[in-house]
Parts: structure tokens; sequence; C-alpha cells
């Protein structure tokens, strides 16, 4: 197009110097004309290349507006803590006039693949992904990378932070420390104790790494440490049975909350009376517990879904503006007992 409307306006330029040599004028006159000529239809070239730049960029503006559609996955969708994020996030998202399609893989990271791959042939300008394992969910990361569709990776690290733009999670470290803590200062003369994990989980690893540290060297022996995939059930069944070997044990750590309520219901039906059980979430169902004032529920790392939620979102939208982001940005976590749970109310998440 530019091409041709500089020749048409040359050709123009052309024609009035042939118009103004038949008339008799003179070659300075005839050589003023032609440069008039040219510099003319140079700046319309130039016009009409800024318009087209104008064009361009009034369209990259419309599409950074949206609207998006954004994809949610999370390592289980039945969990109370992931139920809270993605509600909060769906919350967020529909009130900007967008989509959030959602994801559930029960734990099943071949699933959660599948169901990315899914979402990606749907078309998605960015998704919220937890894994369900940290490094089995790579073939995922790869086909997001391929398609161009940024990830907010929140709760728990994959295993290659290179392939997020972001992550926002709570500090799960510092979650499993202040139950350590807190059963140091309890029992200073330690004693025998479990530890329900779940080595698959990034954040429950860090958790656990938390406490370990903090009992270390105070006296505690870990007479079982196993995983119980963060699952109620589970953990009650692995509690039922190291319970029976092992039934004098002071304390029973749980990577989540769901965890501790398992060992809780194996440990009331062991008929345990002084046994402290921590799990790490802040969830309703444990300060319900710890709010009782009956409960073998000694306390739980609390972090929060909803600040976690919200720090996705702002992220998100941050990175379909086009603005910069740090590679990580942590979520405070502290330790709630019945000490201090009516601070926090039981009717929902912090």
């Amino acid at each position: 197009m530019k091409r041709k409307l500089l020749a048409a306006l040359l050709c123009l330029s052309m024609a009035g110097t042939l118009l103004v040599g038949c008339g008799g004028g003179s070659n300075d006159a005839k050589e003023n004309t032609d440069a008039q000529a040219t510099d003319d239809a140079a700046d319309d070239v130039d016009e009409a290349d800024d318009t087209a730049d104008d064009a361009e960029d009034d369209a990259k503006a419309e599409k950074s507006d949206g609207p998006y559609t954004f994809g949610y996955t999370c390592m289980d969708g039945t969990n109370p803590f992931f139920v809270t994020i993605e509600d909060a996030i769906r919350t967020a998202v529909e009130e900007k006039g967008d989509k959030l399609i959602s994801t559930d893989p029960a734990n099943d990271v071949s699933l959660q693949i599948t169901q990315i791959e899914d979402m990606i042939a749907q078309g998605m300008d960015g998704i919220f992904l937890n894994p369900a394992e940290a490094e089995g969910i790579l073939p995922a990361l790869d086909a997001l990378k391929e398609a161009e569709v940024p990830i907010v990776n929140f709760d728990t690290e994959v295993a290659d932070l290179s392939y997020v733009a972001t992550y926002t999670g709570s500090d799960n470290y510092n979650a499993g420390k202040v139950c350590g803590e807190d059963l140091v200062a309890k029992c200073p003369d330690g004693g025998p104790i479990i530890v329900l994990d779940s080595p698959t989980m990034n954040s429950v690893v860090d958790r656990t790494n938390g406490f370990l540290d903090a009992i270390e060297g105070k006296g505690f022996d870990i007479v079982a440490q196993q995983d119980a995939k963060g699952n109620l059930e589970v953990s009650m069944g692995i509690a039922e049975d190291l319970l029976q070997a092992h039934n004098d044990v002071v304390a029973i750590f749980g990577g989540n909350d769901p965890t501790a309520l398992g060992a809780l219901a194996a440990a009331n039906a062991a008929n345990l009376k002084d046994c402290k059980i921590y799990g790490v979430d802040g969830s309703p169902d444990i300060k319900s517990e710890l709010a009782s004032g009956e409960s073998l529920i000694e306390g739980t790392g609390a972090q929060s879904p909803v600040s976690i939620a919200e720090s996705s979102v702002d992220l998100m939208y941050k990175i379909m503006a086009g603005e910069e982001v740090d590679d990580r940005y942590p979520v405070e976590t502290f330790l709630i007992t019945a000490d201090n749970v009516n601070e926090y109310g039981t009717d929902g998440w912090q």
C-alpha cells in the first residue's frame, strides 16, 4: 500500500512538472516544483505509516484490555482450602467480565496434565496452577510454554520455576516451624511423635522440614513418618495402624489440616487423652476443634487462602497488562491455638 501510494504521488508530481515545462517556466522553478512534490509525497507516506502504526497500537490495546479466559487447576478441588481459593479467584475474574475454566485432577498428575492440554485447546490467556506433583507436572508446563500461556503458580511450587511467570503462596516452612516451636514449649522433655507428611507435595515437604527443624535436638523421637497424601481418610487409616504400636506418642504432626483431622479421628478411636495434634492450614474445621476446648487438636500453622487468591489475581492482571513481576510473592503464615482462635473466627477462612 505504501509503495502504491508513493508511486501515485510521484506520478502526480511528474505530471505537474511537465505542465510547468510546457508553460515555459524556468529550470529553477521546475526544480523547486519537483522538490516540493517529492517532499509532499514523502510526508503523505509518513502520515500513512503513522496511521497504520496507530491502528496496530489500538488493536494491541484492545486485546490487552480483554476479555480474558483463564484456566485454573489445583491438586485437589475437594479440599476446602482449594475450594476457597477457586471461589475467590472466580469471583474476582468474573467481576472483571472475564472467564475462568476450572478443573480438578483429584491428586492425579496424569489427569492434571490431560486437563491442562484440554484447556490449552480451548484457548486461554493465562492459567492459575497448583501442581498435583511438583516434578510430574513438567510435561504440562512444556505444553503451556509452547502455547505461550503465562502461569501464575500458587500455593505449591513446581519443580522448575523458570516455566512460570511468578509464584505466590504461603510461607510453608514457617507454618510448620511455628507448630514445632509450640510443641517444644509445651513438651520441654520431648517424647515419641508421629509425622504424617506427603513427599510429592512441595508445600507439605516445606512444612514438615520447618516442623522437624524446630524440634531438632529437643528430645523428640520420631517413631513413624509416613505419607498420608494430604487426605483425611488416608491419614486416619495410617494413624489407626500406627497408634496400635505407638499409643504412647506425645504428639502427631500432619502436613495439612485434613491429615490432622484424620489423625484426630484415629486418636479418639484409640481413646488417647494426652496427645497433641498439629495441622497446617487454619481451616474452619480445625478452628472449631480449637474453640471447643475439648479437642486433641493443639494448633495449626495458619495460612490465608483468601490472601493467596487475591495475590494470584493481582499478579495475573499485571502480567496481562505487560507489567514486570517478581519471581515470588510470599504470603504470611502464623500459629492459631485455643488461646487466639477467637480472633480469627470459626465460620470461615482468614
